[in-house]
């Protein structure tokens, strides 16, 4: 069961402290959110709910509401406490100023208000203000309605325009039984890129937060739209119910999965753990982890200290039950967890985080916590269940067979390199300068497409791989066989970071990775299975922002004019429309059925210029749904895909 650790300490305006002044945010937004893109506004929300999930979580209060409105303003409300609305008595401020305007002002400083918390640093609210060009708050509190709105407004103190400024001061406007907090913000157009709040990224954190916190309910409400849409996010079973939904799309080893929970104190750190496991036919692992709810998609010492003692007790165990042989090949971890489903989450009292964004864990103490929580609890649990542990170390041990099988294959092919064979002559042509910072290597669909991209590249700088069709589809390819393609062969060498546990950042050769395909249904499959080839296989080159999708325009509109050539390119049907206002009366359409149908000059200025293209880059925003989203499109498991395919497809 879930532990929330109660308190009866007094949670008001003095408990509430204040380290350095709000203004840099709008400076350098970057720092705190992480990015002004989608990213960056999402991260918005995340704050603010980070917020109620903490007061949830701790015990107080059971529902949190987001709301996304019309005019493009959000609203999180919850039934906590209420922040403290009263007067500080060194700050003279009501707390809830305080809270919206000043960095590092908050209740998480003092491990006797929350004993976990998310929001660690106290600064996501006052940074959504500083982000926004206004924000309104209202607190049920002591039988009142308290209400304050801040602006991006001339303050008086600063005699300049300031972010986050109160304009007015915390009135109370109404009476109420209820206690909580309701925020609405509007996200500020000349600090972000867009504005435009998406659903299904909202969804997707709605639906972990439940699974991570069963018995809470979340409620997503998008009014947007003539037909308000309306979610409830609840789980009573937690992570049993996020590893169903985890593992929808993938054949399972073993039921129930493997669950354990345990508190720890390290250091003067309490700490809780939670782990569910289950083993699949999978070749890749799947590993989920979380820090007082926020999703650690870099890892860290808490991934790291279950890995560790995971091996550990599954070593002893396999010496034990005499699984390993003489002539076996000792397992290791990485063959261990191979096809392994694992959501890892911890709450710990004072959490120290690489950056506001929080990816990454450093806490030695979470290490020696999961270490000795994770040996202790599969010991047990083995005890019990020798027969399906006997099947994991039995496929451990033929992972690690496979392994060393492979490494062989990697040595001879090295041999053949360095003897002089040359693996890319003819196949690729490789750009002139060594320079791996500025370098692009485009995977380019079609032999036709690939001859014209070879005669319009900048040659200096990118190298052009023709891709003869459609590559296996590794998802459902046993390793040996996905090694064996010569298509991924020359793709491997071309790039020199080697795959799965031998990647090696520093001998990457090129900064870009950029698959470009017609935008037709064809075109998409195989950028699919490009991705899903580098995902499960060099997932560092996604992680680390070397991934991109060329995006090749639908149209070109043209016309002459007073003696001038207009040319505008459209990159979809909503574009064309507004392309051909701008190219006015008059104009020439010509519609684009793929890459091969552009003569060299056209993919130079449309595609392949850095000055003039458009490329995606591919990112893992959130590991856990990017794992669903490979295996449901393209594992083995039939019946959630086709549904997928009814929701979203336009047939």
């Amino acid at each position: 069961m879930e532990k929330n650790i109660e308190n009866t300490s007094v949670y008001d305006v003095t408990a509430l402290t204040s380290l350095e002044k709000l203004e840099p945010v709008r400076v350098r937004p970057g720092m705190y959110i992480g990015s002004t893109g989608t990213k960056g506004l999402h991260h918005c929300i995340w704050e603010i709910l980070d917020n109620s999930i903490d007061e949830i979580s701790n015990g107080y209060g059971d529902t949190a509401i987001i709301t996304l409105n019309k005019d493009k303003t959000v609203s999180v409300q919850d039934n906590g406490r209420g922040i403290p609305t009263g007067i500080h008595p060194v700050k003279k401020k009501s707390g809830v100023e305080m809270v919206f305007t000043e960095l590092h002002t908050g209740g998480k400083f003092n491990n006797s208000i929350y004993k976990t918390s998310g929001g660690l640093h106290g600064v996501g609210a006052s940074v959504v203000n500083a982000l926004s060009e206004w924000l309104e708050v209202e607190v049920k509190q002591n039988g009142n309605i308290y209400k304050q709105r801040f602006e991006y407004a001339y303050d008086k103190q600063s005699k300049r325009k300031m972010p986050g400024t109160a304009v007015t001061k915390l009135e109370v406007v109404g009476n109420t039984k209820e206690t909580g907090t309701k925020i609405t913000f509007l996200a500020d157009k000349e600090v972000f890129s867009t504005t435009e709040f998406k659903f299904d990224v909202i969804d997707q954190r709605l639906q972990e937060l439940a699974f991570q916190n069963k018995g809470i309910t979340l409620i997503l409400v998008d009014n947007r739209k003539e037909e308000v849409i309306e979610k409830v996010y609840h789980s009573e079973r937690g992570l049993l119910d996020f590893m169903d939904y985890l593992n929808e799309s993938k054949t399972v080893l073993h039921n129930p999965p493997i669950l354990f929970e345990g508190e720890r104190e390290v250091n003067g750190l309490n700490m809780y753990g939670e782990v569910c496991i289950q083993f699949t036919d999978s070749t890749t692992e799947n590993i989920a982890s979380y820090v007082n709810n926020i999703p650690t998609t870099e890892a860290g010492t808490h991934e790291t200290g279950f890995k560790t003692g995971m091996t550990r007790v599954f070593k002893e165990w396999a010496k034990k039950l005499n699984l390993l042989k003489e002539k076996d090949k000792e397992f290791e971890g990485d063959d261990l967890r191979e096809g392994i489903t694992a959501i890892i989450r911890i709450k710990i009292t004072n959490p120290v985080f690489e950056g506001q964004t929080k990816t990454k864990l450093g806490n030695n103490e979470a290490y020696t916590m999961m270490n000795d929580l994770t040996y202790t609890k599969f010991s047990e649990w083995i005890e019990d269940n020798k027969e399906t542990a006997t099947i994991i170390i039995n496929n451990a041990i033929e992972a690690a067979a496979r392994r060393e099988k492979i490494k062989k294959i990697n040595e001879a092919e090295k041999k053949k390199i360095g003897k002089g064979t040359a693996p890319l002559a003819g196949k690729i042509a490789v750009c002139t300068l060594k320079d791996s910072s500025c370098a692009e290597f485009i995977v380019v669909e079609g032999d036709s497409a690939g001859g014209s991209a070879k005669q319009a590249r900048d040659r200096r700088f990118q190298t052009i791989m023709p891709s003869k069709g459609k590559i296996m589809n590794t998802e459902k390819q046993k390793l040996e066989n996905v090694l064996s393609s010569e298509e991924l062969k020359i793709f491997n060498t071309a790039i020199g970071t080697g795959v799965l546990d031998n990647y090696r950042e520093e001998d990457l050769k090129y900064d870009k990775i950029i698959i470009m395909s017609d935008a037709d249904v064809d075109g998409y499959h195989i950028r699919t299975l490009w991705m899903t080839y580098i995902y499960r296989y060099m997932r560092p080159l996604v992680a680390n922002g070397h991934l991109y999708l060329a995006m090749p325009p639908l149209y070109k509109v043209y016309k002459e004019s007073k003696g001038k050539s207009i040319v505008k390119y459209a990159y979809s049907d909503e574009e064309l429309e507004k392309v051909k206002k701008e190219v006015g009366k008059g104009y020439l359409l010509q519609r684009y059925k793929g890459l091969g149908e552009m003569n060299p000059d056209q993919l130079w200025e449309t595609t392949l210029n850095p000055e003039t293209r458009t490329i995606q880059r591919i990112t893992i925003d959130d590991a856990a749904k990017a794992e669903k989203m490979v295996s449901l499109l393209m594992g083995d498991v039939v019946e959630p895909r086709k549904n997928y395919m009814y929701k979203y497809a336009e047939f």
